[in-house]
């Protein structure tokens, strides 16, 4: 009866109808076998061209990283808003710059969990952590014309928990850069945002194009520092150089042996230390050795995670240092 009644559609003259029901999904691989055919594929990107990078997006509402995505694709593929929180998923974006091709991961603006208004946000603020997780490097952008907040600071955690790298992007620097210097700002940003010194910072305007090609240029650099490996021989000699200038402090008598150094992996470049007793080298000593590479090895603004382990007693290896 119903489909009968259906054909009084075609009377609006937009051809012939197409029942379907969404509660018993009647008619469901008709419709999406004839969305398929209307469907015009033209000019769309080939899949199967892979991306060299996968930039994530990521920012507090209305920090501007929609402008962002456009001002690189070249056109307007994500919806801008001057209303806050517009985009509400994550959406992939190819863009091709000086000839290679990236994905950028345009996510929904991340706002305080008490401010979340309904599961959409709460989805999308999960969506938005899960895009970290899935780039090979992600973009901070802070809105430079309000302070820095405190949903900032979850960012920031959240990407050092990843040993992402991380380009911090100071968008809208062109509503403050002939009251502010550069300099005072480095400064309140270092001490707000804590434990990203390394990261390297593009003060940039989205909105008028300023500086945006930079923050790929970036971007690719810390991908390939992240990508870099170095020799066991390298790191060893690094490693004698680094006891030399300062060992750990030895505990009742005990003294810090390193027997072996290697890299393991890249992507965070991850460096295995075997030494004899792991609890001589703390969090503090720790994070010296980590700075220590950065200035002697070819990781200068990526995160490095270092694992430190006992040496296995079945293998007779002489120290490589000794503090």
């Amino acid at each position: 009866k119903y489909v009968a009644d259906a054909q009084e559609a075609t009377e609006l003259g937009f051809g012939e109808p197409l029942t379907v029901s969404a509660n018993t999904k009647f008619n469901k691989y008709a419709l999406i076998e004839t969305i398929t055919e209307r469907l015009d594929f033209t000019g769309t990107v080939d899949q199967a061209a892979e991306s060299e990078m996968l930039l994530a997006i990521v920012g507090k509402r209305n920090a501007g990283k929609s402008t962002l995505v456009n001002a690189l694709a070249g056109v307007e593929r994500v919806i801008v808003s001057e209303l806050p929180g517009t985009t509400r998923d994550s959406v992939d974006v190819r863009f091709v710059l000086d000839g290679r091709q990236f994905t950028a991961i345009d996510t929904a603006g991340v706002r305080k969990r008490k401010s979340m208004a309904d599961d959409l946000e709460y989805y999308s603020y999960h969506r938005a952590l899960r895009s970290i997780r899935r780039a090979d490097v992600v973009m901070l952008l802070i809105d430079a014309a309000v302070p820095i907040s405190q949903v900032d600071k979850k960012l920031s955690s959240e990407i050092q928990l990843h040993f992402k790298p991380c380009v911090i992007v100071l968008n809208k620097w062109d509503l403050l850069q002939n009251d502010l210097k550069t300099d005072d700002y480095l400064e309140y940003m270092e001490k707000a945002l804590r434990g990203l010194d390394y990261a390297p910072i593009v003060f940039a305007s989205a909105k008028h194009n300023d500086h945006v090609v930079e923050t790929v240029h970036t971007a690719q650099s810390l991908y390939e520092q992240a990508t870099q490996r170095v020799g066991t021989g390298e790191l060893n000699q690094v490693m004698r150089d680094i006891l030399e200038k300062r060992g750990p402090s030895g505990r009742l008598g005990r003294q810090a042996k390193i027997y072996y150094v290697t890299q393991v992996s890249v992507a965070p470049p991850t460096i295995a230390m075997f030494v004899n007793h792991v609890e001589l080298f703390d969090e503090q000593y720790q994070r010296y050795i980590i700075n220590s590479f950065r200035e002697r090895l070819p990781f200068a603004e990526v995160p490095i995670r270092l694992a430190i382990r006992p040496r296995q007693r079945d293998r007779d290896v002489e120290p490589v240092a000794e503090a």
